[in-house]
């Protein structure tokens, strides 16, 4: 058994944040079906990956939503489903007769979630938009940066799947908590632009209280203090160091072989700049492995930089199952760890449609309404 045994979603083709959000309710057990568009013309949502993980655990249907009989397959869809996810801008969903007034008379049980990145008002709301533009407004992009150089856009990891993917998961979790209660479907509204500010609640309480400035790169967290830093080691690598508290520290010195008295006072923050040379400049004499060797068993919270192709071999991944293989792809194993209902990773998507015969047939629709639907070109 899993979680989310028994709850279908019907996931809407879009782009990173709402298929991450798919993906995470299918490793917990959800059935998840993608309705996608016909390969016919040029679709609007490229699928990049031709083994996607994304797509593991769910199966497909291609739908002209431009037909009528499309829609209303897609109805059918909705009238058995938990969950509708989509990802489109404002308005999209309703004028396809597919919006969340029309779809909770067809099931008042559904859970709608609406997955943006401005959300579904506001003078942005209809805007384009990507990633970077989400956490720049949010305030989340302005804290990665270093004294004097401008901001550096952390992949798209803050905005697509923080802030959106996985913020969007919890509200599903949350509304389908509340139907148990109240036994109706409400609308999830997930703005990425919502969610990375709400990831940065710990800096408003910190500037708040005068703990931090608003100079960002001269904070302890944000690459100002010489003791939460990476450096770069003599063959080219990383590490990187959090030795905040006064123990971590010490033993941090004593891995570095430095001795307090001849350092600045670690909080004297005018002379970071100076500390932060003399740690590079011992960093730079050994080698990553030689460093992580030293580090190894310390707490001196200090460890090596992995590239993602580097994490298999790590031994604190092997143990604990970081990663698994589907479809000849590493990728991330389901987090969390449940003890008795963990998540699954078991099936590889498959190319995009390959379930539609079958899905129609889960929707009662017989063999000649089928072939009648795919020779018009309404499914593919």
């Amino acid at each position: 058994m899993r979680p989310l045994d028994g709850i279908r979603v019907i996931e809407m083709a879009g782009l990173a944040p709402s298929p991450f959000c798919g993906m995470i309710l299918a490793d917990f057990g959800a059935e998840v079906i993608i309705v996608d568009r016909p390969t016919q013309g040029a679709p609007e949502i490229p699928n990049i990956m031709e083994r996607n993980p994304f797509d593991r655990g769910k199966r497909s249907i291609r739908i002209d939503l431009k037909e009528p009989e499309g829609v209303a397959v897609v109805q059918d869809l909705i009238r058995d489903a938990d969950v509708l996810l989509e990802p489109y801008r404002p308005g999209v969903m309703e004028k396809l007769e597919l919006g969340p007034d029309r779809a909770l008379v067809l099931n008042p049980r559904l859970v709608y979630a609406r997955l943006t990145g401005w959300g579904q008002k506001g003078p942005l709301a209809s805007t384009a938009g990507h990633d970077i533009n989400y956490i720049a407004v949010s305030g989340a992009l302005s804290l990665f940066r270093r004294e004097g150089e401008p901001p550096i856009p952390p992949s798209n990891v803050l905005g697509d799947f923080a802030g959106g993917g996985l913020l969007c998961a919890m509200g599903v979790l949350l509304a389908l908590m509340a139907r148990k209660r109240t036994g109706k479907g409400q609308v999830v509204d997930t703005a990425m632009v919502d969610g990375s500010c709400y990831l940065c609640t710990q800096f408003f309480g910190l500037w708040a209280n005068r703990l931090m400035t608003l100079d960002i790169g001269t904070n302890m967290l944000d690459g100002g203090a010489p003791y939460y830093q990476t450096y770069e080691t003599s063959d080219g690598g990383y590490m990187a160091v959090g030795a905040i508290e006064e123990r971590f520290y010490s033993h941090f010195l004593e891995g570095l072989g430095l001795d307090s008295a001849d350092l600045p006072e670690r909080n004297d923050t005018r002379r970071w700049p100076e500390m932060k040379a003399r740690f590079a400049e011992v960093f730079r004499t050994k080698t990553r492995e030689e460093w992580a060797r030293i580090f190894d068993g310390r707490d001196a919270c200090v460890a090596p930089v992995l590239g993602l192709n580097e994490l298999e071999a790590h031994p604190h991944h092997a143990a604990r199952g970081l990663l698994t293989t589907l479809d000849g792809v590493v990728q991330p194993a389901p987090a969390p760890r449940l003890s008795d209902t963990p998540g699954r990773v078991d099936r590889p998507g498959r190319p995009r449609g390959a379930e539609t015969r079958e899905i129609l047939r889960d929707l009662t629709y017989d063999d000649d309404a089928i072939q009648n639907l795919l020779e018009r070109g309404v499914v593919e």
